[in-house]
């Protein structure tokens, strides 16, 4: 009776510890490239937002580069490595982006990577400005005061800008800054351009989460979102940099979240278009049977890339 007693308990510690295994927080330290290097600056302070680690992705032959654009990219703790992200998946950002230096596709580019702030990630990404343009008892019925986007391009722009170029051999003007992300990282990019036009000379913005979808992201009253996706838009309208110096890309897959995206997108589109964007300066693109996730990302990394950074 006692070893049956001994076995189960055994057992029971053993599915614990699986358990505990598959649930743990992958260690971030260990994050691999496969091209160029990395340097980790762990908590970067900021007056504005809570501190979090940014990645500084260097090209091969960085030492004997003059000077290299710069790509700011948000949820930095997906772009490099898949052995230490949650979903094992990542954009092959070292992958795609050495392999189009190195054919001379794109200039040398120095890729600055900053971390999610993992719970606060929606009220970070999400364009605080849009409820403006809303009527009052629409965005009453949020609490807006959580939107802290506005802190988050703050920190980008007045933080984090001047470290890169004061520690690194950047070339600061906004005809080789760029900023890029997906979903909401897509949105947040879009609002930095229109926010900051003189910093950003182009964004990127793959499977933009243009529906915006407030009820279950923000965890508060169930609203209708539709108000607010047509808000954004009519905020882009407003503050659309200009046309002649500045980039921008757009694109989604028609699968799971990114098949939702479809009348959001296609109602951007026109509105650049109305605007008399060109193709030269405004790409938008759709990729049959591409998912929302990192995996679709880096198979169609290479197009935001060399349409941003050429």
């Amino acid at each position: 009776m006692k070893k049956k007693w001994l076995w189960c308990l055994l057992a029971l510690i053993a599915v614990v510890c699986i358990i505990s295994m598959c649930f743990r927080r992958p260690d971030l330290s260990q994050m691999k490239v496969s091209t160029g290097k990395l340097e980790i600056y762990n908590e970067f302070p900021s007056k504005y937002i809570k501190p979090r680690t940014v990645r500084v992705w260097l090209p091969d032959g960085y030492d004997k580069m003059e000077k290299c654009s710069v790509l700011y990219m948000h949820d930095g703790q997906m772009l490099f490595d898949d052995s230490v992200t949650w979903n094992h998946q990542e954009w092959q950002v070292d992958e795609v982006m050495g392999r189009l230096i190195a054919d001379g596709k794109i200039p040398p580019c120095i890729v600055v990577a900053i971390d999610n702030a993992e719970q606060d990630r929606i009220n970070e990404y999400f364009p605080c400005k849009t409820y403006l343009q809303l009527p009052s008892d629409v965005y009453n019925q949020v609490d807006v005061k959580e939107f802290t986007a506005d802190n988050y391009l703050k920190f980008l722009v007045e933080e984090l800008k001047p470290f890169i170029d004061s520690h690194y051999k950047t070339f600061p003007d906004k005809e080789h800054t760029a900023i890029m992300g997906s979903s909401m990282g897509g949105l947040i990019s879009l609002y930095a351009i229109c926010e900051y036009p003189q910093v950003y000379g182009a964004a990127g913005c793959m499977s933009t989460h243009l529906s915006l979808m407030l009820p279950n992201a923000l965890g508060q009253p169930k609203v209708d979102c539709e108000p607010w996706a047509e808000a954004f838009r009519v905020y882009v309208e407003k503050n659309l940099p200009s046309m002649g110096d500045h980039y921008i890309y757009m694109d989604r897959g028609t699968v799971d979240l990114d098949g939702d995206y479809g009348p959001y997108q296609d109602k951007m589109d026109a509105m650049f278009r109305n605007n008399r964007w060109d193709d030269n300066h405004y790409d938008s693109r759709v990729f049959e049977g591409h998912e929302h996730n990192e995996t679709c990302w880096a198979k169609r990394l290479d197009q935001p890339l060399l349409f941003l950074l050429k």
